[in-house]
């Protein structure tokens, strides 16, 4: 058997996998282990795993996974989602819409924290949408606002998904957490100017809410100072160049675990109760990645990258051609795969043509976290779609769907927009990161 037709037997067999439920970190460490062993052999094969394991857990870089998990797992407990949403509604919740732009803005908020979607979609949801019911808002735009609003968690920095990207394609985490900044921004302003179109189009879909006094309101905003002065501390930190990025995420889980004691969270058993859910989900982000550097190695020594790389360049089609091409397969492949297996199974074979075209690797990393957040929120996978689903349990999962589909095409306008003007990801990188 030819090394290319291994590849594609491979791939195959992953897809096999993933649709029996096998964990991604194992399925991807089965097919590249046996992959890579039946094209080189068994004892090279046994190498390589121990190696890359060693690798991938011994890696500083990668000590900011467990940090930034941790920081948003204390973020959570001491309330700071509550407070950054209580503030947003205090200032813009007595507009048309306006719950659902407070909504977007925690979102966005919590995301600095967090750097998980679904962990920002399931906090802010259990706050957001009791509120926007209160207030008679139609189910299509509670739920399509926060489980959109939910995705910014993988963009905003700090990101799981930026340094899984970083990583596989070894690239400065910090830049790509620069990188995420402007982006972010700009999808935060397209999900609001989407509930403004929308409620222009249909009024009674965000009735607007109680206008509070101008004391209440500078209340509910000292209550979110923390939140954000641990995000301008850590991101902030990062930009001005003071910390590196697993510095900055110690310094934030730090503060972080210092707010959550003073508002008298943390007993003992909370504490270990975060600590438990921290290493629960560190150790599955690196089982995936042990996984992708071998499954990595294998699709590198079958070959594919570089023999779909020639085929491509060969054909001499335009540069915006080939990248939409590659856009619309990852928009597909979103709606049936979840983000991190869509990023390690692919990157392999994209990434090379990406860079044989010319295109900006820490631009590209922006522009493909993105599309994995479409993917959170496309049937029928849809996580966040889920999680919303699971917080309000009585509405119809079309409904959910249905309200979700203005979001994305917000999604779409601001990737083409990132098309046209790249400088928007890479004005911060460039300018504070040489």
């Amino acid at each position: 058997m030819s090394p290319t037709a291994a590849g594609v037997l491979g791939l195959a067999a992953l897809f096999v996998l993933f649709f029996f439920r096998m964990p991604i970190g194992i399925s991807m460490l089965l097919v590249g282990g046996i992959g890579f062993a039946s094209l080189v052999n068994w004892p090279a094969a046994s190498s390589l795993l121990g190696s890359e394991a060693y690798h991938v857990t011994s890696n500083y870089a990668l000590s900011v996974i467990p940090l930034f998990v941790l920081m948003g797992h204390f973020a959570t407990l001491s309330g700071m989602a509550r407070d950054f949403y209580a503030a947003a509604y205090a200032w813009i919740g007595h507009w048309r819409g306006g719950l659902a732009g407070a909504t977007i803005a925690a979102c966005s908020g919590f995301s600095a924290l967090s750097g998980s979607s679904v962990a920002t979609a399931a906090t802010i949801g259990q706050v957001a949408l009791p509120e926007m019911r209160r207030y008679r808002y139609n189910n299509r735009l509670a739920t399509g606002a926060v489980a959109a609003g939910g995705t910014l968690g993988i963009l905003i920095p700090p990101s799981a998904g930026m340094v899984v990207y970083a990583i596989l394609t070894e690239q400065s985490i910090g830049r790509l957490f620069l990188a995420g900044v402007l982006p972010g921004l700009l999808l935060t302003a397209m999900f609001l100017l989407t509930i403004l179109i929308v409620c222009a189009m249909y009024p009674s879909y965000g009735p607007p809410g109680e206008r509070l006094l101008r004391a209440e309101r500078l209340r509910a905003t000292l209550r979110a100072v923390p939140m954000f002065a641990i995000v301008l501390l850590t991101i902030g930190g990062i930009y001005v160049g003071l910390f590196t990025p697993s510095e900055a995420a110690a310094v934030g889980a730090f503060l972080a675990m210092l707010l959550a004691g003073v508002r008298g969270a943390l007993s003992v058993r909370a504490f270990f109760k975060v600590l438990l859910e921290t290493v629960r989900t560190s150790g599955l982000i690196f089982l995936i990645l042990i996984g992708a550097t071998l499954f990595s190695q294998f699709i590198a020594v079958t070959q594919i990258p570089a023999n779909l790389t020639e085929f491509l360049v060969g054909l001499n089609l335009p540069k915006i051609v080939v990248l939409t091409i590659i856009l619309a397969t990852y928009i597909v492949l979103g709606m049936f795969m979840e983000g991190f297996a869509m990023m390690v199974l692919t990157l392999p074979v994209v990434f090379p043509i990406v860079t044989a075209l010319g295109y900006d690797p820490i631009w590209f990393g922006v522009i493909m976290v993105i599309v994995l957040e479409m993917g959170l929120i496309s049937p029928p996978v849809g996580v966040n779609v889920f999680v919303v689903k699971g917080v309000a349990g009585d509405v119809p999962m079309n409904e959910i769907f249905a309200g979700i589909l203005p979001f994305w095409a917000a999604m779409i306008v601001t990737i083409a927009v990132l098309v046209v003007l790249p400088e928007i990801a890479l004005m911060l990188p460039n300018s504070m990161i040489r």
